[in-house]
């Protein structure tokens, strides 16, 4: 698939265009969320399965809340310009990663933390009242997965040891054939957008939000894991046979250290 813009110069990008000051604006948190413990795994290559099967359920919730909202509003005039379903979808991924760990009846067994419902809950809450705030979301998160799709998905097959890749649907996007093409494109059509002053902060606002509404779930998530490790959520399915690995060679943490901040997971975190 050929993607094309409505600008003449998909490239030229400036500091007025919404997509810079989405990103001025998430600086900091930025910076947070990579530090979360969640994501230090991964700059280690160190994520677990525990981690993984809870993150899962996360993700899920918040890309089924997400993606009702935007197929809701695809024909408001802000959600319209970066409406790709077919392309950066996710809902359909995650089930096939959560059948594949958790079996047929995977819906019974999903577990998400008080900060992945209050998520969940803000982004249907703007997709009723406030569509436009949708794009902070949709931006934050699918570009991230965009960015981080192929690297983090080989970290996580080697850091769980798993032999095909079954489990990791989350991080494939075989809509875009040219993840970097594509990017430019949704920024450009992002940066069409119009918006009042007023409209464009709070969009920014909301840009920080969901950075925070990310933080705290992956905090969330980590003390789920630390206060329940044995919990029925996080027993491996007697059909799944799991080999963890945990890699400790310098070079390997070094490289997927800079592989996580330069490309990142669609987690919550995100390069431009």
């Amino acid at each position: 698939m050929e993607f094309k813009s409505s600008r003449r110069d998909d490239t030229k990008i400036t500091d007025s265009d919404l997509s810079e000051q989405i990103k001025a604006a998430t600086k900091d948190s930025h910076v947070r969320a990579e530090n979360t413990e969640l994501m230090l795994s991964y700059q280690k290559g160190q994520i677990t399965l525990p981690q993984y099967k809870l993150l899962l359920c996360s993700l899920y919730e918040v890309y089924r809340a997400l993606e009702d909202e935007l197929d809701r509003s695809a024909s408001h005039p802000s959600v319209a310009p970066i409406y790709f379903p077919q392309e950066l979808g996710r809902v359909e991924a995650l089930e096939m990663d959560l059948e594949h760990f958790f079996g047929p009846h995977w819906r019974k067994r999903i577990t998400v933390p008080a900060a992945t419902q209050r998520y969940t809950q803000r982004l249907r809450e703007i997709g009723k009242q406030k569509p436009s705030l949708l794009v902070a979301h949709a931006y934050t998160r699918y570009l991230g997965d965009l960015s981080g799709g192929q690297v983090l998905g080989r970290i996580t097959q080697k850091s769980l040891g798993l032999s095909s890749n079954e489990g990791l649907s989350f991080f494939s996007f075989p809509g875009v054939p040219s993840p970097n093409r594509f990017k430019q494109l949704y920024r450009s059509r992002m940066n069409s957008i119009d918006l009042t002053v007023e409209g464009r902060k709070e969009l920014l606002d909301e840009a920080v939000r969901a950075f925070e509404a990310n933080i705290e779930m992956f905090d969330d998530l980590q003390k789920i894991l630390s206060l329940t490790a044995s919990t029925d959520v996080l027993k491996e399915d007697k059909t799944t046979v799991v080999r963890q690995k945990t890699l400790y060679h310098p070079v390997f943490q070094f490289t997927v250290g800079v592989c996580v901040a330069l490309a990142t997971v669609g987690m919550g975190m995100y390069a431009f």
